[in-house]
């Protein structure tokens, strides 16, 4: 017993009395395993499997499938139990478990383990815990860290949407038993299950964790229902596979539903990406989620990490469209974002604060609302408080997020996100205000907005949640748009402001430049006139997307705009965009000032066609607003 000693004040050990201990203690003996050795094999014996405490090393589960292939869904780490799940669902879950590299465990004797188990709550809950959390990872921790080529990366992960990696679902119905569950997981050799009344729509999943709950509280028989997750991350079957791994990578979820509006057409699991190589991408986020200082983030920025930069001119070597590749920064944009939220929140606590006092969604606007951004980008945020006007505690409740959006521009900025040279900032009490006061500043803009606000207003009419309370934003969208669908006379301002930047291309395509440098502001002369355009149209027709790509497509759905139009001008959007990162990144290899502008000095024959089309399909929609404009100003 005294080789196990230093286990007594160790986790989870140290929940145990000192005679349990002894129970758990006095039979186990060590064991060695060396690499592809076979810790526990699904064809042994129910009555030859012993429960292992992993002490150092690193192992893999495997499964076959009934077409042979094999696969395998986690990992164990040092600190891992292996073999709990198989006793305690009598084997109905089998699989075998696969020395990566040479391991030390502890091995138990198994009548004494559960007989703990059975005694000590604590430490039962703990042990059934930590089974729950399945899939801690999909890659080897260590392979993904030492990844640093470039060229091992798969670029098809940042082209593919997720309906090109899901599998077909697996529905149960939310009165069949436990018992069935386990049974079809088994046989199917699957994570989890969808539960569903109409095997479509999803009610909650039930998995390993929920399964093996059930059977050590014998409620196996009881319908699934009763032990399922309600909440789940999802994902639509349109958005890229990247943010599913990402997701997959960083938390244990069995599986990720796909979604086609509300109905379940997939899902997506860890061995759906088996294919798929180490990335400099995860590799950047995967720190990105584990910093804990700004420090630590600054050097990941988008306009400081050379990694980053790279990687986007690959894909720009790969021909992606730029609008795709837009919104990977956006969403990379979008992670550094809610981690500097997180650690100012963390930061208030420290400081004595506390958590925040009432629920809050913290939005992201403008070209990050609508994931388009490039590199050169400053901060257009703003923050929704819950209300709490009649809470005895308002000024403190109002000093708080006072400090706390202050922190959190500040870190931004130190980030490499400069702050809003307009002020539209979180930190500003007009971009930080309780949902009824959003509601009164919105009817109140809408009422009597004048042109210098307008601007602001389209601003923030591409606004996005990225983290908190996601209804209070849902809530306002659906406030917001139901309120401009109405209002003529926002419209025309909308349009009026639009017209004041006109596209520089004249009749005979020839491009004006500014300047002694000839250049080209492609935001405002050129990508602004169509995002404000199809922002205008969506609005009066009452599209809540915010992305101008989705617009576009929503627009062709509703039959507002002709498909061929649709397509011209997201070829355009796309070459601009193009044009803008392309200018982005010569000019951080240049070490010069960041900015939308595009030198119209020497230019390869190709480009400037393709410069000037774009620019041509730009006008023509600014001159359709325009006719708009002037029809109904006559009216």
């Amino acid at each position: 017993m005294t080789e196990f000693e230093m286990f007594r004040k160790q986790y989870p050990f140290d929940l145990l009395s000192e005679e349990e201990f002894e129970e758990v203690f006095g039979k186990a003996m060590v064991r060695e395993f060396s690499k592809n050795e076979f810790i526990i094999h699904e064809d042994q014996e129910d009555d030859t499997i012993d429960i292992h405490f992993m002490v150092s090393g690193l192992a893999k589960n495997i499964m076959h499938r009934s077409n042979g292939r094999q696969l395998s869904v986690r990992f164990y780490y040092p600190g891992d139990l292996v073999g709990v799940m198989i006793l305690l669902t009598s084997g109905e879950m089998r699989f075998s478990v696969q020395a990566l590299e040479p391991i030390k465990t502890i091995c138990f004797e198994r009548e004494s383990f559960l007989k703990v188990m059975s005694n000590n709550n604590h430490f039962s809950k703990v042990v059934m815990d930590g089974i729950s959390h399945l899939m801690k990872s999909l890659y080897d921790e260590v392979k993904y860290k030492s990844s640093t080529t470039d060229e091992q990366d798969d670029r098809e992960l940042y082209k593919k949407r997720a309906d090109a990696y899901m599998e077909p679902p697996t529905f149960i119905h939310p009165e069949a038993s436990i018992e069935k569950a386990a049974r079809m997981l088994q046989q199917q050799k699957i994570e989890a299950l969808i539960v569903s009344d109409d095997q479509q729509s999803m009610l909650g999943m039930i998995g390993y964790g929920e399964i093996l709950k059930a059977y050590f509280e014998n409620d196996h028989k009881n319908p699934v229902k009763a032990y399922m997750s309600e909440e789940a991350y999802e994902i639509n079957e349109q958005e890229f596979i990247y943010d599913a791994l990402s997701y997959l990578k960083h938390h244990p979820t069995e599986i990720i539903p796909v979604l086609h509006k509300d109905k379940v057409v997939g899902i997506l699991r860890q061995s759906s990406f088996f294919t798929i190589k180490n990335s400099v991408y995860f590799d950047l986020t995967y720190k990105i989620s584990n910093a804990t200082t700004i420090d630590e983030i600054k050097p990941l920025s988008p306009i400081h990490n050379e990694r980053f930069q790279k990687f986007v001119a690959s894909l720009i070597k790969d021909h992606m469209f730029a609008y795709d590749i837009a919104e990977l920064m956006t969403n990379y944009n979008d992670r550094i974002h809610k981690q500097v939220v997180q650690i100012a929140e963390d930061e208030m606590i420290r400081e004595g604060h506390g958590a925040p006092p009432v629920n809050y969604c913290f939005l992201v606007m403008g070209s990050e609302g609508r994931k388009e951004q490039a590199f050169s980008t400053d901060q257009d945020n703003a923050i929704i408080l819950a209300d709490y006007d009649k809470s005895k505690h308002k000024a403190k409740i109002e000093k708080y997020f006072e400090i706390f959006t202050r922190k959190i521009n500040d870190m931004l900025n130190e980030c490499g996100f400069p702050y809003c040279t307009g002020g539209i900032m979180a930190k500003e009490p007009k971009w930080r205000q309780q949902m009824s006061d959003w509601q009164g500043s919105i009817d109140q803009w809408i009422n009597k907005m004048d042109a210098e606000e307008i601007r602001d207003f389209t601003i923030f009419m591409d606004f996005r949640p990225i983290t908190g309370d996601y209804s209070l934003a849902y809530d306002l969208k659906k406030y917001v748009t139901k309120r401009v669908q109405k209002s003529l006379n926002l419209h025309q301002l909308l349009m009026k402001d639009t017209l004041r930047f006109r596209v520089p291309v004249q009749p005979f395509g020839r491009i004006s430049g500014i300047g002694k440098k000839r250049t080209l502001n492609l935001k405002k002369s050129a990508i602004m006139q169509i995002v404000n355009a199809i922002r205008i149209y969506s609005m009066k027709y009452g599209i809540e997307e915010i992305n101008t790509v989705n617009r576009l497509e929503a627009l062709a759905e509703q039959e507002r705009f002709h498909p061929r139009d649709v397509e011209n001008a997201k070829t355009a959007l796309h070459r601009l965009m193009l044009f803008r990162l392309k200018a982005n990144l010569q000019q951080l290899d240049d070490e010069e000032p960041l900015s939308n502008d595009l030198k119209l000095g020497p230019m390869k024959k190709e480009e400037r066609r393709s410069l000037r089309e774009a620019l041509i399909i730009a006008k023509r929609l600014q001159q359709v607003l325009e006719l708009s404009y002037n029809r109904n100003r006559v009216v």
